[in-house]
């Protein structure tokens, strides 16, 4: 079993020309059975590399860098970081891949683009898992990303920036420093004897539009997903907030639910608690309530 990654691009298509979606690959390249798994707002792929280390016996593991992050390309035109941009690149990277069984798991804007692009007809994501993330976004919480998302702050050290990602990931959970520097190197990248963040400021643009309408409501997307659904929550999480991810459980796709402690927006699933939750999910056999 192939148990170290691999790493590949495809090019996508934005209304102002080509680009390049870069992605991280895990397990056996003809395996059938394909699991997406798309990151956070500011991060990248190398967010799952744990997860996927646990799940690439059973799956083609796919961590793609979504535009404008890590090894990903960044956009000419900055007002396309959106939603439908994403879920166009990604359903390009799914016609690339041609898995016969589709799941996908996503955290927070990974988890907006899955439950978009499983809202579609004919969607071939057959299981869904939201991690932190949901129909409510919560107005404060956006506000608060927004403080830090699109700055460019730069460091004389690795340690430096690492201290900064603490900061501002503070909610992810509890980590020992070694976990901190590796969620740490998944963003940070040297430039000119300089660390910075490993992404395009220009996502901040749709991002703080957005945010500046007040809670964003997509009940009418959540509802028109069909496929068995996780749907995931920090105890502590400001995104996604108690009563939502309860009536999350009710409606629509009828999510299970799952709380995580220690932690709020959002799980990294690096632990073994968190992982063998989402693998239970994914891999037990289930019979399907329309």
């Amino acid at each position: 079993m192939m148990t170290e990654p691999r790493f590949d691009q495809v090019q996508c298509l934005s209304p102002a020309g080509l680009h390049n979606v870069a992605y991280t690959e895990w397990g056996e390249s003809d395996n059938p059975k394909v699991l997406m798994c798309v990151h956070g707002l500011t991060r990248s792929g190398r967010d799952f590399d744990t997860l996927a280390r646990a799940l690439c016996c059973d799956y083609r593991v796919i961590c793609p860098d979504v535009v404008g992050r890590g090894r990903s390309s960044w956009l000419r035109d900055p007002q396309h970081y959106a939603i439908p941009q994403y879920v166009a690149d990604m359903v390009t990277l799914v016609a690339r891949l041609k898995p016969h069984t589709l799941h996908w798991l996503g955290t927070s804007m990974g988890g907006l683009i899955g439950m978009a692009y499983a809202a579609l007809p004919d969607t071939p994501i057959s299981k869904l898992v939201l991690n932190d993330v949901g129909p409510v976004l919560s107005a404060s919480a956006l506000a608060r990303i927004g403080e830090y998302v699109g700055t460019e702050p730069s460091f004389d050290s690795f340690e430096a920036g690492v201290k900064v990602v603490r900061t501002i990931s503070a909610t992810f959970g509890r980590f020992s420093d070694s976990e901190w520097r590796d969620i740490a190197s998944h963003v940070l990248i040297e430039q000119d004897g300089r660390w910075k963040f490993h992404y395009d400021p220009g996502i901040a643009v749709g991002f703080k539009q957005s945010a500046s309408q007040g809670d964003i409501l997509l009940w009418p997307m959540y509802d028109a997903v069909r496929c068995p659904t996780l749907a995931i929550r920090g105890v502590e999480s400001d995104l996604l907030l108690p009563d939502t991810h309860a009536e999350m459980g009710r409606r629509g796709p009828k999510a299970e639910l799952v709380e995580f402690p220690e932690c709020g927006h959002a799980p990294m699933l690096m632990h073994e608690e968190q992982i063998q939750g989402v693998k239970n999910f994914l891999l037990k056999e289930q019979e399907w309530r329309s």
